[in-house]
């Protein structure tokens, strides 16, 4: 690739399903110039109860397909693949791939000022450990806490934001993180900011929250310009973005329409096993 197609070549983004959008939202919001190729794996979501090793098969043959579109970086929008999959991809291919727990745990270790910081994820994400691990290696002294909760993915995806179950369950799950003194706490799942105004609602102004979207997007723009890699707009060309999933592609384009800044075009369906 030349350094000019190199610069025109979209950023490939993937996820477990639909929750990868809030990335691609904050993408699309910090740079504007972007092309972007989305694969949402909505044919074997969850991801946040499969095995480590499920996960790095299911993130190889998903980078092997964004491959194919000529990406010139990678975007794991996922927290569980970026928990478990992250490193042993890295070290595999010869492209610059992104996850969204450092960026998401830099800005919380920068967000607290009495050093407790609370993690809300997936199963997988909580258990593995990995926001702690990685707040612990950039300041030893910040203490962490971390809950699972589970029920935040299936509200969002039925579209059960605005309904009065979604406010008994944030209630449910956080009544233990807002007794603590916690004063940041990160939303480490992609799907948790479509709920970020109900939590923080709860949670009341003591407590900071991390979008790692936004952070993960700041990310890319620095390792963009640091590669001469970044999509000055000077084509003229209106910014390109596809979607693609591996099943149910029309719910996926219903749901992403209330999501994105825009209308999603068609949603092609990918058989990813083939990769």
């Amino acid at each position: 690739m030349g350094v000019e197609s190199k610069k025109s070549a979209p950023i490939g983004v993937f996820d477990s399903g639909v929750g990868g959008l809030t990335v691609v939202r904050e993408i699309v919001r910090q740079l504007s110039n972007e092309n972007i190729v989305y694969f949402g794996d909505t044919a074997r979501v969850p991801y946040g109860s499969k095995s480590r090793q499920t996960i790095i098969r299911f993130s190889e043959q998903i980078i092997r397909f964004l491959k194919t579109k000529e990406v010139k970086a990678i975007v794991i929008a996922c927290n569980t693949a970026s928990a478990l999959a992250l490193d042993a991809v890295r070290d595999e291919y010869d492209i610059p791939i992104l996850g969204v727990v450092v960026p998401g745990a830099r800005a919380a270790v920068e967000a607290t000022v009495n050093k407790k910081v609370g993690v809300v994820g997936t199963d997988a994400t909580v258990q593995s450990g990995v926001y702690t691990k990685t707040i612990r290696e950039m300041d030893p002294a910040v203490e962490v806490i971390e809950k699972a909760c589970p029920l935040f993915v299936p509200l969002v995806e039925e579209g059960f934001k605005e309904h009065v179950v979604t406010r008994e369950i944030i209630e449910y799950y956080l009544e233990s993180m807002r007794a603590t003194d916690i004063d940041a706490m990160i939303l480490g799942c992609t799907h948790y900011p479509l709920l970020r105004s109900k939590i923080r609602a709860y949670l009341g102004d003591r407590i900071q929250i991390v979008n790692p979207a936004y952070e993960t997007a700041m990310d890319l723009r620095a390792l963009l310009k640091e590669q001469a890699m970044e999509n000055d707009g000077t084509e003229g060309r209106k910014s390109h973005y596809e979607f693609f999933v591996s099943d149910a592609a029309e719910k996926f384009r219903k749901f992403a329409n209330t999501v994105m800044p825009f209308d999603v075009p068609e949603t092609n369906v990918v058989n990813i096993e083939g990769y």
